[in-house]
Parts: C-alpha cells; structure tokens; sequence
C-alpha cells in the first residue's frame, strides 16, 4: 500500500476520500485554491498545498499545478475523486513516469470510454444495447439529415467528447436540426474543445438506472447492483436511489452481466459507474455512457451493499484483489440520496454563494451526511454548489422515505438558500412515493409548481 494520497479535488470528495485514507492508516495532502483555503478538507487532511488562484483552470484543472504539489509534499498516489479532471486520462498518464499511483483505471480505459462514440461502437461490438443512432460522429447537415431518416424523430444531437447535459440538444422534426445541430457543436467546441456531435434516439419517458461496478487487476469484476438517477434538472441529477423500483431480480441480472461485459471490454480496473436509459414499459436497457470515477451517489450503494467503495478503490490502485465476489453482494433496505445544493430552485435554481451561518445536520437511525462544509463555511461562486449529500436508509423504500422526509426537516443551513424545500416537495409527490418517474419527471411536474409560487410572491 502507498504511504501519502494527494486529494486532486475539493469539498465533501475530498473529505469522503480523507475519511477512507484515515482509516486505513495513510497521509493525507489536500490540495486547494486560494478560495477553498479555510475549507474543511484542508482542515481535516494532514497536509494541504494551495495549487492556484480561485479559477478551476489554474488550480483544480491544472495537472502541472497538481503533480508540483504532489512532489512537494512527497505524495506517492494521487485520488481525483469526481468531476475536475478525474475523467481526463492526461492525469492518470501521467503518473505513470512520475512513479504515481493513480487511484482509477488506466489512462487507456478512461479514453476509451471518454469519447461516446468510441464508448457507443465498442459497446455495439461487445454486444451491449445501446441506444439506436449514428455510427460515429456526424460530419455535416447532409450526413444528418439521412441519419435523422433512418432512427426517426425525435433525436437527440450529442456532444462526442464531453458530459453533465452540456452539448446536447432535443431535436423534434427535420426544421429543427440544422439550427441544433450548430448550437451543440458549438456548445461541444466551448465546453470540451472538440465540436464532433453524434445522433441518437430520443426516449420519450426513460428511467435513468446505472449499475457499480468494481474490478481489480486480478480477473474479477463484481457489480453491485442499481441506482435509480432519474430526478434530474437540465441532465444534472438531484436525488437518487438504491436499488430502483423499475428492475425486478430478472432485469437486475441482465443489467449487471451488461455492465461486467462493458467494464471487462476495457480492461478496466478500480471503481465505475454503468449508464442505461431504460423504457420502464418494455424493459428495454440501452448503454449511454460509462464514468470511469467515483460517482457522487455512491452511498446509495454503500448503504444497500455495506461495500465501503472509495476504500476498494484504494486497495485495487495498491495491488491488490476486491474483498468480495459477485455472489458476496446482497442487497439490504433502501437508500436515497438527496443532494444539497447552495440553489434557489424558486429562482430557476440560481447559484446562491455566500457564508454558512448556521449548520445542523440531521442525524438518527439510518442517516448519513456526508458535507464539505460546516458553520462558518464559505461557499464560493466559482465552482459547484453541492454542500452536502443527505443520505437516509430504511429496511424498505417507505422508510427510507419517511426518515428522508424528517432529516430534511432537522437540516438547518442559514446564510444561503438550499434545495431543501425542494427535495422536501419531491418526496410529498404522490407519483414519486409510488415510483412513477422518468427523467422528465421533475420539469414536467415538481419545477413548474415552484416557479408559480415564486411568481406569486
């Protein structure tokens, strides 16, 4: 095992990561800009660095900034949780020469699985579903068009290099998809430097359901069941769940085989997260994508399996083999996670910066926090505004539910608006308590409620 892991991120990751790295005995260096410079990962780990002023592209992103730190402070393994530039296989490529460990897959499996295009026909060849749509990228309007004919409207244009909702646009009829066509390119260009866009088939009302998968370097690949990630605004997920109320013990056993092929397709290794759209109606799965990193909804599946996954994580990077085997995975209760952001969801979920005055966190039976802040906190303006994830576990979704509901309750924030009131409405939703939601479920439903009573105030 390495003896000093540098955390190359920021928040309540970081804290997750130190946490684990405690209890397994290893130093720990935090890194942070000069915005995070109170934060409570710096306070926590054995040793910070700063790496840069406040903007992510001269700190957090900057892998020349992260790998001086990690040989200032004699780091020999680097952990890049989520997000920044744990999916950029730069990062991990470079390590290698620096005698680093980096704590994920290989360079080679995160770009193979990077560019969706790549990931779409690898996944075709293994024999994987995947959503009907173009064979690689699309190269021009004409090229599209005829596409567009062959998988029928609607269609979804898709940024080839890139994620979290950016690059991608719904395209309901052929006048639509010159102009989409341009914007997502351009979009794609901005946000991920390349403008390569794919077609794929819009699903009207899917579900969101993504397998865990973890794989070491000794042949064995285990995956540990569902998350329901369906509650989504513009593609970014708010709350989620373990296991999902859509998959049956049948389903659940195709869904896994399909996501162990996927993973072993690449020869990955470390912690992944499997992605499917699924038609809740035919049972139909279709592969959207692959994050080769931790997920944030993670102690969803933490709670269900009892698998601490960052800690498997950590022994697979170091050599060594997973603690279980697929017939070792059980499923135990329910778990919901709710992600606290520093949001006004009244205000079209404007970002709300600024100082925590006040923190109490909820506790009791089933309840998990896990948060990058604290009383006193400063929240900045420059990077995400997650807080804290709230997680509540019950032998049944209805307790889940329930206990959800009174943590929200007991969770005081002050000096900055949260989606507490949010996450709060979701659960009062008869068609959520009942389980019928789809990826559009909280636009079409929960959302446009808010939005009326805050034009009413």
């Amino acid at each position: 095992m390495f003896k000093k892991v540098l955390v190359a991120n920021r928040g309540e990751i970081a804290v997750r990561v130190i946490r684990a790295c405690r209890e397994l005995g290893l130093s720990t260096v935090a890194v942070y800009s000069e915005a995070d410079r109170e934060s409570l990962a710096v306070r926590m780990a054995d040793e910070s660095v700063c790496i840069g002023p406040p903007m992510a592209s001269k700190s957090y992103l900057s892998i020349h900034n992260i790998m001086k730190a990690a040989g200032d402070s004699g780091a020999d393994a680097i952990h890049p949780g989520y997000g920044f530039l744990a999916e950029n296989p730069a990062l991990a490529a470079v390590c290698v020469p620096l005698g680093l460990t980096f704590i994920g897959p290989s360079a080679e499996a995160i770009e193979a699985m990077g560019i969706k295009t790549v990931a779409r026909e690898k996944m075709r060849r293994l024999g994987v579903p995947v959503v009907p749509g173009s064979e690689g990228e699309v190269k021009g309007l004409a090229q599209a068009e005829n596409v567009a004919e062959k998988i029928g409207y609607p269609l979804m244009v898709k940024a080839a290099g890139g994620g979290g909702g950016r690059g991608i646009r719904i395209v309901a009829g052929r006048g639509e998809l010159a102009s989409s066509l341009e914007s997502a390119q351009n979009e794609a260009r901005s946000s991920f430097g390349t403008g390569d866009v794919y077609l794929e088939k819009f699903l009207r009302r899917p579900r969101h359901v993504e397998i865990q998968v973890l794989a070491d370097g000794h042949g064995n690949t285990v995956a540990l069941g569902e998350r329901e990630s369906s509650l989504q605004r513009r593609r970014q997920k708010l709350l989620e769940e373990a296991p999902s109320v859509a998959v049956d013990e049948r389903l659940r056993a195709r869904m896994q085989e399909a996501a162990v092929q996927a993973a072993r397709g690449v020869g990955y290794r470390s912690a992944g997260t499997v992605e499917f759209l699924l038609d809740g109606e035919t049972g139909d799965f279709y592969f959207i994508e692959m994050n080769t990193r931790i997920q944030v909804e993670h102690p969803c599946t933490e709670m269900v399996t009892g698998v601490d996954i960052v800690k498997e994580q950590l022994a697979v990077a170091a050599g060594g083999e997973l603690s279980i085997r697929q017939e070792d995975v059980r499923l135990n209760g329910w778990a919901i996670e709710c992600r606290i952001n520093a949001e006004d969801p009244e205000r079209d979920f404007r970002p709300c910066p600024g100082v925590i005055t006040a923190y109490e966190p909820p506790g009791g039976p089933g309840i998990r926090v896990d948060a990058g802040f604290t009383n006193g906190s400063i929240i900045p303006p420059y990077y995400d505004s997650l807080i804290a994830k709230l997680v509540a576990w019950g032998r049944n979704r209805e307790e889940a539910i329930a206990r959800m509901e009174r943590a929200l309750g007991e969770f005081q924030i002050g000096g900055v608006t949260t989606t507490i009131p949010l996450h709060a409405a979701i659960l009062r939703e008869p068609a959520f308590r009942a389980g019928r939601i789809n990826t559009n479920f909280l636009e079409e439903e929960i959302i446009p409620e808010l939005k009326l009573r805050a034009s009413a105030v």
